[in-house]
């Protein structure tokens, strides 16, 4: 099959790549990129596991066509913090033990950080229908909505004091 010209602007980083059109953004993202944040789960968009940001939206990368991500700009798990500073969420996720085996982290704090930007204030039940999508076997989810509440404040705490 004939290969495409790709451009993308990954965690800030622009990206030429060569992909085949009906490829997926996950496999791009894994496999040409080597950003493994976003895992490989059901690859029926069931999981969540795959979730990123693609231009401003929750994307399921294992349903997202390589050619529909020309142009787009994405954020993984990757871009949202570092090891040495990571970002609210995670440090949340961390403290409030909004994870067990961790293989649904990277989609769950991806897609609670679009959440968080759409609704910077949540209740409980804000969390539980935006979290909906993305599926979790350990953790009985209570924990990970005790950390997206947590990160929540601790992002509007920091926001308030800079203004």
């Amino acid at each position: 099959m004939k290969k495409m010209q790709l451009t993308l602007t990954v965690n800030g980083e622009a990206h030429e790549l060569l992909a085949e059109p009906r490829e997926l953004l996950i496999h791009v993202l894994r496999e040409k990129l080597n950003l493994t944040g976003p895992h490989i789960g059901c690859e029926t968009s069931h999981c969540g596991a795959c979730t990123v940001d693609m231009n401003g939206r929750s994307v399921k990368s294992c349903t997202v066509f390589a050619a529909q991500a020309n142009g787009a700009a994405i954020t993984t798990i990757e871009g949202l913090g570092s090891p040495g500073a990571l970002h609210p969420l995670q440090e949340a996720f961390r403290e409030h033990h909004g994870l067990q085996c961790g293989f649904c982290t990277p989609g769950m704090i991806t897609r609670a950080h679009r959440l968080l930007q759409e609704n910077p204030n949540p209740s409980e039940e804000d969390i539980r229908f935006g979290m909906a999508g993305n599926l979790c076997r350990c953790t009985g989810y209570q924990n990970i909505v005790k950390a997206i509440l947590a990160a929540a404040a601790e992002m509007n705490a920091v926001k308030e004091a800079a203004e």
